[in-house]
């Protein structure tokens, strides 16, 4: 013990107090406060302040004293103040606490490494002192969860219980409480907790009660928490992997065995079992068990395969044949590695599966692949045959018109790249037609062959030609300069093609209709051959046996024959097409004997349009026998109205064309119609008559003459039927060409020649109609010559139907009347009155 005065000095100190600091009985101790370590000086400081002040009664403090050594001293000091017989001061009482101090220091280091520990493990501790009611939980107890150092925690294990998964809560309450009993099974337990964030962890929960009451409840349970979210994710994975392997492992079929190279000690997993035939057996096998089993042509190299492998330390595949328990072989192929398990001992891992099914295939496709290059080379002989057959004509072995395409296209380039030109020659044959129809198509075909054979034989090197269809050949030209004279090389083939050619004994004769177009430079393959096509037409139209080359003027020409056309099949399908009718008089009376039905086309800007603008055009369509049909049509439905008008026609007249009669639907259209026997005539053009007709036209005929139609032989005289042909027809009307007629006045030669043909016909009993009665003196001489009925603008222009009947009223053609007629109409109104 000392006493300290009021102002830090040492009044007076025990001899204990001396030995404790080391200061002897006769040195002097230093000011107290000297005596106090700096880091405990302030909290002594305070202490000794608030004695003196008598605001603190006597504490004991743990201070570090400095003894006179320089050493540390550390001391329980207990300090009050001194009793007022000893005077002012107080009085402090040390303990030397230097081996109390250490345990603390110890004790403290120990928590240290512990909480160290604690914290570098990531383990969250906790401590629930049911007893003394307090519940701890560590800093990393809290960051497990997402808590802040410090932050309260509402531990209630109502509160706690809602924060664990629902489908694990009656897991972990069970848990808890086998925990608490001691059950060493749940020392340790897993669960899933929800996070502060929202999601879910894992969680380990070790703990042990580390006290309990008198009655044996829990009075202290401690433990550690463990996130082990990662290592659940990481067992899942594993797992999912795991699944997947035996997933694959199961739908390929692959068995795995593992051999241990010290002991031979052989594993085969269930699927290696099922391969070799042993499905249920044991999964360790016996030493040589499968060396038994391979084939024994195989046996010897694989097995020098293997131990070649093992003793490189290598991985190797195999494939060999097993024969199985049930005396089947199948082929197995086999890779396998060594490796050194944890132990260190050598072992080989390997994969079987059987591969009998896929090399059955193997060979089975090496089979077909033999069979297929057979095939292949077959077919590539056939596929030559068929490109070729693609681009040639079948019968004259000539290229055709997909093949001219492609040449004219190649050709073209070519013309533009070397600037030279081509020129191409449309040949159409002549005469082809009757020959095929009259000999037969075999003739026909020789025909072709013969020009095919006659246009090679003619041709330059570098000419390509080609049979476009039918008997249509194209030549294709190559022209150096424009004075080229692809004329001369037309000429001779027509003539070569000119030539006869013996048939079955028949010499028959062809001829060839040549257009050619040609074009420099920058050249269109199809544009040339279209205007080849024009110069054909041209060529055809002018005469046949020649060429002509393309020109614009042509084109033209053709321009317009294709806008007439498509107007005139607008007009059929507008109905612009409509009869004329003019009137024909009995030669001897003046009467009205008929009418003559005429076509017009009404067309809609250029009016009223006669056969000679259409006609020809109609030819080339084949529409001239529906325009017949129209006609004849409407001229039935006129001559009713004319009846039902008062005005008296005996007949009507339509002329009909020549291919009209070849129609073999001709009876059928004619037998829908309803006339009058003997008010309907046929015009059929001389022309139509030659000495060999078709037999399908006199039947046609025959059949009009049984359903009282009259026939008429229009334009006679023209010099195209004889007389035999004449008599086999029998008509009962012949009329004169308008050009004969025309001259009689002025002609005694025509006048002869129109008076013979009349008196051929009155001994024929054929009546005589005169066309081209233009005046008077037509009109007087006709009848002097005996002309049964006249039909001209003399006596009556052709009309439409609205104007017949006014016409007919009017009798205006009467002035022209003779005095014979005049005195039979006296005579007729005497014997009347």
């Amino acid at each position: 013990m000392a006493m300290v005065s009021m102002d830090d000095h040492m009044v007076l100190a025990n001899s204990a107090f001396r030995r404790t600091l080391g200061y002897g009985e006769a040195v002097e101790f230093p000011p107290f406060d000297k005596l106090i370590d700096p880091d405990h000086l302030l909290e002594a400081a305070s202490l000794l302040k608030s004695v003196r002040e008598g605001h603190e009664e006597a504490r004991r403090i743990r201070l570090r004293l400095t003894r006179a050594d320089g050493h540390p001293l550390p001391v329980l000091a207990g300090i009050a103040l001194a009793d007022e017989e000893l005077g002012p001061g107080y009085i402090v009482q040390i303990i030397e606490i230097a081996e109390f101090s250490k345990a603390i220091e110890d004790l403290q280091a120990r928590e240290s490494r512990w909480n160290h520990a604690l914290v570098g493990s990531s383990l969250g501790v906790w401590d629930h002192n049911f007893r003394q009611g307090h519940l701890y939980y560590s800093d990393q107890w809290r960051a497990i969860r997402g808590a802040d150092p410090g932050e309260e925690i509402d531990a209630t294990f109502d509160v706690w219980i809602q924060k664990v998964h629902p489908d694990d809560r009656d897991h972990v309450q069970e848990a808890i409480a086998r925990q608490n009993a001691g059950d060493p099974e749940y020392a340790a337990f897993e669960y899933r907790e929800r996070h502060k964030d929202g999601h879910w962890i894992w969680i380990e929960c070790r703990g042990a009660c580390v006290e309990r009451n008198a009655d044996g409840t829990p009075a202290r349970v401690i433990g550690t928490d463990t996130d082990i979210t990662e290592r659940k994710a990481a067992e899942e994975m594993l797992a999912d992997v795991s699944r997947r392997l035996e997933l694959a492992l199961e739908i390929s079929q692959i068995g795995v065995f593992e051999v241990d190279l010290e002991s031979n000690v052989v594993e085969w997993d269930e699927r290696l079992r099922a391969i070799y035939g042993m499905a249920g057996a044991e999964r360790i096998r016996p030493s040589g068990l499968w060396e038994s089993m391979l084939h024994p042509d195989d046996a010897q190299e694989v097995q020098s395969r293997i131990k070649d492998h093992l003793d490189r330390g290598s991985g190797f595949t195999n494939e060999y044949r097993i024969i199985r328990p049930d005396g089947s072989v199948r082929h197995i192929r086999a890779r396998a590695a060594p490796f050194t398990d944890a132990t260190g001992r050598p072992k080989l891992i390997g994969a079987n599966w059987d591969v009998t099914s896929d090399i059955a295939l193997q060979l089975e496709l090496e089979r077909s692949k033999t069979l297929a290059e057979a095939r292949n080379r077959e077919l590539e002989v056939a596929k030559a045959r068929i490109e070729h057959n693609a681009l040639h004509d079948y019968l004259t072995g000539l290229p055709n018109r997909r093949y001219l395409d492609e040449v004219l296209e190649k050709r073209a380039q070519e013309c533009m790249r070397e600037g030279y030109g081509l020129a191409l020659l449309h040949i159409d044959l002549d005469r082809f037609k009757q020959i095929n129809d009259t000999l037969g198509h075999k003739a026909g075909d020789t025909m072709l062959k013969h020009a095919a054979k006659t246009l090679l034989t003619n041709i330059r090197k570098d000419d390509f030609v080609a049979r476009i269809g039918g008997d249509e050949f194209v030549l294709v030209s190559r022209l150096e300069t424009p004075q080229d004279n692809i004329a001369r090389l037309a000429d001779r083939i027509i003539a070569e093609l000119c030539k006869p050619v013996k048939y079955e004994g028949h010499l028959s004769r062809i001829g060839a209709s040549i257009g050619i177009a040609s074009a420099f430079g920058a050249i269109d393959g199809k544009e040339l051959l279209l205007n080849a096509d024009i110069a054909l037409y041209r060529a055809k139209s002018s005469g046949r046996n020649r060429h002509e080359f393309f020109s614009r003027d042509t084109q033209n020409q053709i321009i317009n024959t294709k806008r007439v056309s498509d107007e005139i099949l607008h007009g059929l399908e507008q109905d612009e097409f409509a009869p004329v009718y003019q009137l024909q008089f009995c030669a001897r009376t003046m009467e009205i004997a008929g009418v003559e039905t005429l076509a017009r086309w009404i067309h809609p800007t250029r009016g009223v349009l006669t056969p000679d603008t259409f006609l020809s055009i109609a030819e080339d369509l084949d529409v001239v026998d529906t325009i017949d049909g129209i006609i004849l049509k409407k001229a039935l439905h006129d001559f009713d109205r004319w009846a039902s008008a008062g005005v008296e026609i005996p007949r009507i007249s339509v002329n009909v064309s020549s291919r009209r009669l070849y129609d073999p639907a001709l009876i059928q259209k004619i037998n829908a119609l309803d006339f009058k026997p003997g008010m309907l005539s046929f015009e059929l053009l001389e022309s139509i008559f030659l000495d060999d007709r078709d037999d399908l036209v006199m039947a046609n005929l025959e059949h009009l003459r049984g359903r009282g139609i009259n026939i008429e032989i229009d334009d006679f005289g023209t010099g195209h039927a004889s007389i035999v042909s004449l008599l086999q027809i029998a008509p009962q009307t012949l009329k004169i060409d308008r050009e004969l007629v025309r001259d009689i006045p002025q002609s005694a030669e025509k006048r002869k020649l129109v008076s013979a043909i009349i008196e051929m016909g009155k001994s024929l009993d054929i009546k005589v109609v005169a066309e081209g009665v233009e005046t008077v003196d037509h009109i007087r001489i006709l009848r002097e010559i005996g002309c049964d009925i006249l039909q001209g603008y003399a006596l009556a222009r052709p009309m439409p139907f609205d104007k017949i009947a006014g016409f007919v009223r009017s009798g205006s053609w009467r002035q022209l009347e003779s005095p014979a007629h005049e005195l039979q109409q006296s005579l007729k109104k005497i014997v009347t009155q």
